[in-house]
């Protein structure tokens, strides 16, 4: 075991975070394995790198998969199919794959992404501010946070989505056309948004808390969570502790992140100082910002059906 991920499981263990798992919820077949979805980001590579997930379904016999994906939308494609059981995602992905009749449900909210999330220009850019960008090429990977913060950034500004010219990239693909100068602008979250800073001198033309209040989201596939409810409250309650843990030890997280990525630890350092970490109950008003945003999107024409946000939300049984 490294000296990294020895250190984050004695805080985790000091903190009582490993807590014992309830037993069994009556009437409830575990199935064999819980799939997960992740990104290599923030609170949910925390809680893998810990098994915190495993320790909660030990006692359930139930092997937890991990599968990585780059970004939230071939995440959730996973997720529809039935590949993966759950994962999560920023706040544009669930709306595009409810809007596309997807099969899935929010079953909590993440943090929002705050400052960790921006449209980025060189720093030798004549662009200024963001209605600078009329006429310009951003990139941005489609149906993701990012585009719902480009979106929102540009109507704040008084432009309309017409007024650019969307570059959809991956964002590794991203990286590399703002770096060659074949797009004017990035709209773009960490660890990609710091790694960008600290290989080119940029400027940030706003971020996500200073344009609007999103969350990110866990999900899980709708007919998952009908037959097995009790382990996605076991996992939850992993994501809660990984939370409550890292918040409070930013060091050692970006140390993590550094470690299971391999992305320098400067680099983590300064995603990690400003990552919100939290596992939130999906309250009204909540919901009611990502309804706002599936209007914005379908008013654009971004989706092609108008949707209630609140037709994908899950109702946990009582335990």
């Amino acid at each position: 075991m490294t000296p990294t991920r020895r250190s984050v499981l004695a805080g985790l263990m000091t903190a009582g975070a490993l807590a014992a798992p309830p037993a069994r919820a009556a009437g409830e077949t575990a199935p064999k394995e819980f799939r997960i979805g992740y990104q290599k980001i923030g609170l949910i590579v925390v809680t893998r790198q810990q098994r915190l997930i495993e320790t909660q379904l030990a006692d359930r016999g139930v092997a937890v998969r991990w599968f990585e994906f780059q970004a939230g939308p071939p995440l959730l494609e996973a997720l529809n199919a039935g590949s993966i059981d759950f994962g999560y995602t920023g706040d544009a992905p669930p709306i595009f794959s409810q809007a596309a009749g997807g099969n899935l449900v929010y079953t909590a909210a993440a943090a929002p992404s705050g400052e960790g999330e921006a449209i980025l220009v060189k720093e030798s850019s004549p662009i200024r501010t963001v209605a600078d960008l009329r006429g310009r090429k951003v990139a941005v990977a489609r149906g993701t946070s990012a585009h719902n913060l480009l979106v929102a950034a540009l109507e704040k500004a008084g432009l309309s989505f017409t007024d650019i010219t969307p570059v959809y990239l991956s964002p590794a693909d991203a990286g590399s056309a703002f770096t060659g100068g074949s797009v004017d602008a990035w709209a773009i979250w960490d660890p990609f948004f710091a790694i960008a800073q600290a290989r080119d001198a940029t400027r940030v033309l706003t971020t996500s808390g200073q344009t609007l209040d999103v969350s990110g989201y866990f999900l899980a596939n709708r007919t998952f969570a009908q037959s097995h409810p009790a382990v996605l409250r076991a996992a939850l309650r992993g994501l809660e502790q990984g939370a409550a843990w890292a918040e409070s030890h930013r060091e050692q997280v970006a140390q993590a992140l550094a470690e299971v990525t391999g992305i320098p630890l400067p680099i983590q350092k300064v995603a990690a100082d400003r990552t919100q970490f939290a596992v939130r109950p999906l309250t009204d008003r909540i919901l009611a910002g990502q309804q706002a945003t599936a209007d914005r999107f379908h008013r654009l024409g971004l989706i092609p059906r108008a949707i209630t946000v609140r037709d994908a939300v899950w109702t946990a049984p009582p335990a």
